[in-house]
């Protein structure tokens, strides 16, 4: 569907059968997403606190590499099979991904000052919210940013890369999370936006529509996350 059509469609009482109005259905995304950031929360905190994870990670070999593998694992799975999976299925794949990375934020508490992380993430839902905001209420059509979101993803990686290798790379640290910042706060306009693409491209279907929500909620999530990482890696004050 085109997506001039969409604020025509908003005109017809943004009301649709199967998933309600515009507004309910972009705040279930929403709610999504925020469930995946408690269980994020919560699994961060209850590693560090009974030493687990601390623990699974001295004692497992490679045990980062599993987490990561098995993160990557849903991702993909999400991305590829949505349409064929069942609401349930897909819930549990988000929900397990954000346990998942909950496993990996543990670890930040012994490298992190604590307040730093609480300002951090303070900052990180204010920026957020904003640009969400921004996403959702803006009558421009964000979709002519995917292109160069899209290549910003994939300067980020190729720069990470290098930067494991290439010891002049990782002298441009603070520029590298600047430009990561601004990638991941246009990804959450866009992205936000994107949730009424699927409102009106799956609204007829009630389980597509769950299915693209939740979908949606786990782009958000990742937008927060890497936001909040790459805020933390600009400002964070470490513990040494």
């Amino acid at each position: 569907m085109d997506y001039n059509d969409f604020y025509q469609n908003e005109r017809r009482q943004e009301q649709n059968i199967f998933t309600g109005s515009l507004s309910t259905y972009a705040a279930k995304t929403f709610l999504w997403m925020f469930f995946g950031l408690l269980i994020t929360f919560g699994v961060a905190v209850g590693g560090y606190v009974s030493g687990l994870t601390i623990y699974a990670f001295l004692s497992i070999p490679a045990f980062h590499v599993i987490v990561l593998v098995a993160e990557l694992a849903v991702v993909l799975i999400l991305s590829a099979c949505i349409h064929r999976l069942s609401v349930p299925g897909a819930t549990l794949l988000f929900f397990a991904y954000a346990a998942l990375t909950g496993v990996v934020f543990s670890t930040y508490f012994l490298i992190f000052d604590l307040a730093s992380l609480v300002l951090i993430f303070a900052v990180t839902a204010l920026y957020f919210g904003a640009l969400a905001l921004y996403g959702y209420f803006t009558k421009s059509d964000l979709t002519r940013l995917r292109p160069i979101l899209t290549g910003g993803l994939i300067f980020l990686i190729l720069f990470g890369l290098l930067s494991l290798f290439l010891p002049f790379f990782s002298g441009l640290e603070r520029i590298y999370c600047l430009i990561g910042i601004a990638i991941f706060l246009g990804l959450t306009a866009y992205d936000t936006q994107q949730i009424k693409a699927n409102y009106y491209a799956f609204g007829h279907d009630a389980q597509l529509a769950q299915k693209a929500s939740i979908y949606s909620a786990l782009q958000l999530y990742l937008d927060f996350i890497n936001l909040f990482l790459y805020l933390l890696r600009f400002m964070g004050k470490s513990k040494r």
